[in-house]
This record gives structure tokens, C-alpha cells and sequence, in this order.
């Protein structure tokens, strides 16, 4: 009973731990997926800014984060020499050969899945670049 009292409390948080890192681990991927998937919409021109936000953050409910409100999603336009600005930074505006930003992030205490901690607040991001077609 002593020792069992004294390694149960240990054993416990390695296994809570590995549990946590690896929703870490996942949480990350998802961003990841989430990013590359918004800019490669926005770079086809179908689709706008609001649109592109909105399908990440439906992908990332997917996914299982619940509060999407938390997410830090940013799409930003870099014009190509010689190509028309890009009016308020709209997908849908760029021409070919833009560069396409899709960043998202998310803070690991919004989607810890145990109380305690162990990453922290740490932010877990996904980026991506795409050039418009």
C-alpha cells in the first residue's frame, strides 16, 4: 500500500502527460490541415476572406475545438512586383502570382483536454503560403 501510494501519484501524471502532449501534438496537425486547406482556397479566387475564415474555423470544429471564437486566424496578401495593390487585403481582389498567408493559432489551455499545467499557455499554430493562381 506504501509504495502504491507513493508511484501511483507519479505514474499518474506521466500517463495524464502523454495524454496532454499528444492532444498537443494533434491539436497542431488539425491547425496545420485548417491553414493549408484555407489557402488553398484563397488562392483560386472563388472564395473571399470572410469565406475562407469561416471554413477554417468550421474545419477546425471539426477537429474538435470547441471554441473557435479563440482562434487567432489571419490571411494576408503580398503582391508580386509589378502586380495591382490588393484593395483591404481580400483574397478574391489578388492576381496571379500573389502571395497568400493563412496563419492560424490557437492557445493550448483552450483546448487542454486535463486540468493542470503542463504545456501551459502555450500557442500551437499552423501557417501556410501559397502563391494565387
Amino acid at each position: 500500500m506504501v509504495e502504491a501510494a507513493l508511484i501511483l501519484p507519479i505514474f499518474f501524471m506521466v500517463v495524464l502527460g502523454i495524454v496532454e502532449f499528444g492532444r498537443a501534438f494533434m491539436i497542431c496537425q488539425s491547425l496545420q490541415n485548417a491553414a493549408r486547406e484555407g489557402c488553398r482556397q484563397a488562392v483560386t479566387g472563388s472564395y473571399t476572406t470572410a469565406q475562407v475564415i469561416s471554413n477554417i474555423k468550421s474545419e477546425m470544429q471539426t477537429a474538435g475545438v470547441k471554441d473557435t471564437i479563440s482562434l487567432n486566424i489571419s490571411v494576408i496578401v503580398t503582391v508580386y512586383t509589378g502586380n495591382p495593390a490588393v484593395a483591404n487585403n481580400e483574397v478574391a481582389n489578388a492576381t496571379t502570382r500573389d502571395l497568400v498567408n493563412v496563419n492560424v493559432g490557437i492557445s493550448f489551455a483552450q483546448v487542454a483536454l486535463v486540468p493542470g499545467n503542463y504545456l501551459g499557455n502555450m500557442m500551437l499554430y499552423g501557417k501556410s503560403a501559397m502563391r494565387h493562381e
